[in-house]
């Protein structure tokens, strides 16, 4: 699992300097079936980060760039008459891919964001009545800027709970900036991945083996307890007006198998839970309106929490 973790993180770092946080967080994702919302200014290599990740793992890349005026069945399909054979036939939408980007996915108002709901939860979209399934391996990375709010629709909370984690992209350090500007200094436009030579280092049907050793990684009694102590913390807090669903220490536990196993380990330390936290839960948790008043942060909260939680040894 390290070796095949290790080689996808070379091929994406042959197109993107840093974020090695962010590469640890999508392969974390993927290996327990679960989503990513990323969230940074522009200029921050969402995009090129995210068809670089799905080049190295030979998964089919679609995207679709959400605007005010794209509806559902612009997301999905629809049905269309043929008039040579009577009848009506299925035109697929950019959906039906294995990664989705959706990119500035808060620009859509929530009628077409609702569109996603039932893909991102069962990965089954339902057209005219008809199920259609998208594949174990979908899975949906989106953007989302954080300074821009006219033209914009923020995500529900039945939304961002479908989201494992939401992930904050921030600017690169001197040292990566200098490299990128050394790379990239020459052209205006994204380069194309082709020009950096990625190669698939794990097919898309290999998926499936991976992930079925993902569920053997040891949690022990004492941790699932940690966690569960963690996420009920977040309910009884005085700043969160909204704690951290079951759904959310499930995925916590998940989460932490998986990324023990990108660490080369076959069993979950503390360390892991603390890790993940943080970017799993500050989208599932409200702040109290005093809280939002002086100016307190859901990342602050949560590592407050962590700090008071006693964790296993």
């Amino acid at each position: 699992m390290a070796r095949i973790a290790d080689a996808i993180r070379g091929e994406v770092r042959k197109a993107v300097v840093g974020q090695d946080e962010v590469i640890e967080l999508l392969l974390t994702s993927l290996l327990v079936g679960g989503h990513v919302l990323l969230e940074g200014v522009p200029g921050t290599a969402k995009t090129l980060l995210t068809q670089a990740f799905a080049a190295g793992l030979d998964l089919k890349f679609g995207r679709i760039q959400f605007t005010p005026d794209l509806m559902p069945g612009d997301v999905l399909g629809t049905n269309l008459f043929n008039f040579q054979t009577n009848g009506f036939v299925l035109t697929k939408g950019p959906i039906f891919t294995q990664l989705l980007l959706a990119d500035e996915i808060n620009r859509t108002p929530p009628k077409t964001q609702a569109a996603l709901l039932q893909a991102m939860n069962e990965r089954i979209v339902t057209i005219d009545g008809l199920d259609h399934d998208l594949g174990a391996e979908f899975m949906v990375v989106a953007t989302q800027n954080p300074i821009e709010q006219q033209g914009t629709y923020p995500l529900p909370e039945a939304q961002l709970d479908r989201f494992l984690f939401k992930i904050l992209i921030d600017h690169p350090d001197r040292a990566q900036e200098l490299e990128i500007v050394r790379r990239h200094g020459h052209r205006s436009a994204m380069p194309k991945l082709a020009e950096f030579g990625l190669q698939p280092v794990v097919a898309a049907g290999a998926l499936a083996e991976v992930r079925a050793s993902v569920a053997q990684i040891r949690l022990t009694d004492a941790l699932i307890e940690y966690i569960v102590d963690v996420i009920r913390a977040t309910r009884e807090h005085a700043a969160l007006e909204v704690g951290a669903s079951t759904r959310a220490a499930n995925m916590l536990a998940a989460g932490s198998r998986a990324y023990a196993a990108l660490q080369g380990r076959d069993f979950v330390i503390p360390d892991d839970i603390k890790t993940l936290a943080v970017p799993l839960m500050r989208h599932r948790v409200v702040l109290s309106p005093l809280a939002e008043i002086e100016g307190q942060s859901a990342d602050r909260i949560l590592r407050e929490i962590l700090d008071r939680t006693a964790a296993p040894r």
